[in-house]
């Protein structure tokens, strides 16, 4: 086993954004994000421009959110489950903000239950990487070790430039919270890369499955202002830290072809649409 201090270099990403205890799920505070903040679509911003955008990130979030669910009664320990379960809420929470800016932005006044339950699979643009299997646990930790470092760096510069400030406020409120996802990737990729030959085997696979999804989170059009090639450095740079100190490499792999940005989807999306959706749409006027 590494020594102690090396064991631990991950927790140092938490103190670049403040609040490394900022872990709770949507829902569970009283403060309301987007309170007083104005929600009319900036003179200069096309609109159009930024449903899309807040879209395709609430599909990532809603995905992202779906899978996690699926480790509830799976994950190795209680302890656990319910951490994947409120990183799965948090993601949730964002997804629902998202996709409320986007029925508003696109003047459709589409709620997110429409995004969320009335669209089929080559509707979504949500990253590839978000839709695959979990796989084992070392999978599912390392996707999101990358979707996490990826989507925190993102939100960190649309909170301090987003042209829109709704999708400002929900960036920042969703920092505090990737903060934690990150923490606690991070920490669970250490532990199984530096623990038995067993763990340390699977997250090698892990990390070499994963390779191949990850060039389309640093190609494509701006995100409000933010382009994805400007985010590659200091992701790579946190996923190869947390490598370093977990005893693994960092693999290179060829990207593979397409965006799931350009509706290019794996096969894996539409039966998780189509679980997730099905009561929404076996009775769509229903009301708890």
């Amino acid at each position: 086993m590494a020594d102690t201090d090396d064991d631990h270099i991950y927790l140092s990403l938490a103190e670049e954004h403040g609040d490394g205890d900022a872990r709770w799920a949507f829902g569970t505070g009283f403060e309301d994000p987007l309170h007083g903040v104005e929600t009319a679509v900036p003179a200069g911003v096309d609109a159009v421009r930024l449903a899309a955008d807040c879209a395709a990130l609430a599909d990532d979030a809603l995905v992202g959110a779906q899978r996690l669910a699926e480790w509830c009664t799976r994950a190795p320990e209680l302890e656990e489950e319910v951490a994947l379960a409120n990183i799965g809420l948090d993601l949730l929470g964002q997804a629902r903000l998202l996709y409320t800016r986007a029925g508003q932005a696109d003047g459709s006044g589409r709620g997110e239950d429409a995004f969320a339950y009335f669209r089929d699979a080559d509707a979504f643009r949500s990253l590839r990487l978000a839709e695959l299997p979990n796989g084992d646990f070392a999978f599912s930790v390392v996707r999101l070790l990358w979707l996490s470092s990826w989507r925190l760096a993102l939100f960190t510069r649309l909170a301090h430039g987003a042209p829109d400030p709704v999708l400002a406020a929900v960036a920042e409120k969703g920092v505090k919270e990737l903060t934690y996802h990150r923490q606690y990737a991070a920490d669970w990729v250490v532990r199984l890369g530096d623990g038995t030959e067993e763990s340390h085997r699977r997250t090698v696979a892990a990390l070499a499955g994963i390779a191949p999804y990850t060039g389309e989170l640093f190609t494509g059009a701006p995100v409000c202002g933010v382009a994805p090639a400007d985010l590659r450095d200091e992701v790579t740079g946190v996923v190869r830290q947390v490598c370093a100190a977990a005893g693994l490499e960092l693999p290179e792999a060829e990207p593979l072809p397409g965006s799931g940005r350009d509706g290019d989807r794996t096969d894996h999306l539409a039966p998780l649409l189509a679980e997730l959706q099905s009561v929404a749409r076996a009775h769509p006027e229903g009301v708890w």
